[in-house]
């Protein structure tokens, strides 16, 4: 059973919104010079910026020069961060625009291959010593079939614990379209997990 690894707790969202409170309140610290609240803000959402760029990209040997260069980017910017959204959503969107300069400068020069593997990454970018590993590379394997407007949505609010509004504002698009590919990424989702879980049939010889 996989289905708990879809998130839907009111408990988890308090969390999540309390953790966004502290990791905002660290990059206006570190924007002041503390050092040890840029050493906090980076920590706090190292993993989710992995995670995050490995979807996009869909290169797993460009995860972590992704991830640094979003960081480099962000903290060279942390004097114009004035907190009005999470800084968490600030750093998915340099993050995303990290990455389509990446793609950018990528098709400017010949690709060596073109496989893309983001879930490659994603995994890679796991403790596989947590409970729920299993039942979170599973998550990911369905996820891979969702189309990817749908799938960046799910990951940024079910994932990556954003709100809506912030999500749409990471993706450039209307909360409601955020909403609506949520909801249809969900559906889609459960529709698998019921395939997945069916008995097989036995066909009588």
């Amino acid at each position: 059973m996989i289905t708990s690894t879809l998130p839907t707790s009111r408990a988890k969202s308090d969390k999540t919104a309390a953790l966004d409170d502290s990791i905002t309140a660290w990059a206006l610290a570190a924007r002041g010079g503390d050092a040890d609240a840029v050493e906090r803000f980076v920590g706090a959402l190292h993993r989710d910026v992995q995670r995050y760029v490995a979807h996009l990209c869909g290169d797993p040997q460009a995860v972590d020069d992704l991830a640094q260069d979003t960081f480099l980017r962000a903290l060279g910017s942390l004097h114009r961060f004035e907190g009005r959204s999470s800084a968490r959503a600030w750093l998915l969107s340099i993050a995303r625009r990290a990455v389509i300069d990446n793609y950018r400068y990528a098709a400017a020069r010949p690709r060596l291959s073109d496989v893309p593997d983001w879930q490659l990454a994603v995994e890679l970018a796991q403790p596989c010593d947590l409970p729920g590993f299993d039942d979170g590379i599973a998550l990911l394997d369905l996820l891979a079939s969702l189309p990817d407007d749908r799938r960046e949505a799910f990951i940024l609010t079910q994932l990556l614990g954003l709100p809506y509004a912030e999500a749409a504002e990471v993706s450039d698009c209307p909360i409601g379209t955020v909403r609506s590919r949520v909801a249809r990424a969900r559906a889609t989702l459960m529709d698998l997990l019921d395939e997945a879980e069916r008995p097989v049939a036995l066909v009588a010889a």
